[in-house]
């Protein structure tokens, strides 16, 4: 209590600086009624189903007993509810796992963009020596000597079978179907009043208000899939290890989006912070001073019922329901 009660003291002596407000339109957040497969590999229901498979399937890791679905968990909103997650060496990585919700909305990849695709992004946790410590040629041997693979691969990709590009192909395809529910506010940004209450509605003004959190948090995935350094105690370089020439790259890391947080805490690329409160004290506080941080990150001051409607709102971006049935694996 005393540390929050220190950076509420500090928010309010900043309270009257300048900030940026933006119009509360909920109309810039409606949702998009289809998932953008231009560009990308043609969608259909086997690709997503074999991609679904292999999301799920632990022959994709070193010692058979992971996937991706370790570190992307359905029922903690496609990530992990513990600071990071544990790897194939059982030791902790060094950022928690970024969500797979909306994924097909989200580039680049990864919390400093290392990754500009899906299917890039896709290799990158199977391989990795302190993740999943798979090597792909093996892999794809494995899954030849699987009948039930080799029927779908051939069904799939009649030309070409099971390879190494057909297989992150199908998983990236399978990402992209992972879209978050309908929430409250989305059947309130299409006309529906008793959808939200009236302290969420307060909420989102403050969001695209007073708390200035839409200056990052945009669009209907609540992200602008941009880098910012938000002032967060780390050691972690972040997007400069890409752009080491770009000053304000140091400690960026990308932009969350904000759908289903309700299960998704802890908060932050490294897990460092609990719960929605915590956050809010944090952006309130206007984080580490450095030279790097964020232009946006200006400090400011909330009172305890405005928090709460803060709150509120966040709440109203979980899906009312998400359910993601376990598939049938091939023997």
């Amino acid at each position: 209590m005393k540390t929050r009660i220190t950076c509420i003291a500090v928010c309010l002596t900043a309270a009257l600086l300048p900030r940026p407000v933006a119009a509360a339109d909920k109309s810039d957040y409606k949702r998009p009624l289809m998932i953008p497969f231009e560009k990308v590999a043609k969608y259909t229901p086997q690709l997503a189903t074999l991609g679904k498979m292999l999301f799920f399937d632990p022959r994709l890791s070193g010692n058979k007993n992971m996937n991706c679905a370790t570190c992307h968990n359905p029922s903690f909103g496609f990530e992990t509810p513990v600071e990071t997650p544990v790897g194939a060496a059982n030791t902790h990585l060094d950022r928690q796992a970024p969500t797979v919700l909306n994924a097909a909305w989200v580039s680049p990849n990864f919390w400093d963009g290392r990754a500009k695709t899906l299917e890039e992004q896709a290799a990158g946790p199977i391989t990795a020596a302190a993740e999943m410590n798979g090597k792909l040629d093996e892999i794809v041997e494995n899954l030849k000597n699987v009948p039930d693979y080799k029927k779908w691969f051939d069904e799939v990709f009649p030309s070409s079978g099971i390879n190494q590009e057909n297989l992150l192909t199908a998983i990236a395809t399978y990402e992209r179907t992972v879209v978050s529910g309908w929430s409250p506010f989305d059947r309130w940004v299409d006309g529906d009043e008793t959808a939200i209450s009236d302290s969420a509605k307060r909420g989102f003004d403050l969001f695209t208000g007073k708390a200035s959190c839409s200056s990052c948090h945009t669009g209907w995935n609540f992200t602008d899939n941009k880098f910012h350094d938000i002032g967060l105690d780390t050691k972690d370089i972040g997007r400069a290890k890409l752009e080491p020439n770009n000053p304000k790259a140091l400690h960026a890391f990308k932009t969350p989006g904000l759908r289903n947080t309700a299960y998704r805490k802890p908060f932050m690329h490294n897990g460092s912070v609990p719960d929605l409160e915590s956050v809010i004290v944090h952006y309130e506080s206007g984080g580490v001073f450095r030279p790097s941080k964020s232009d946006f990150m200006i400090p400011f001051g909330l009172e305890d019922n405005e928090r709460e409607d803060l709150i509120a709102f966040l709440n109203t971006l979980t899906a009312d329901k998400q359910d993601t049935p376990l598939p049938t694996l091939p023997n």
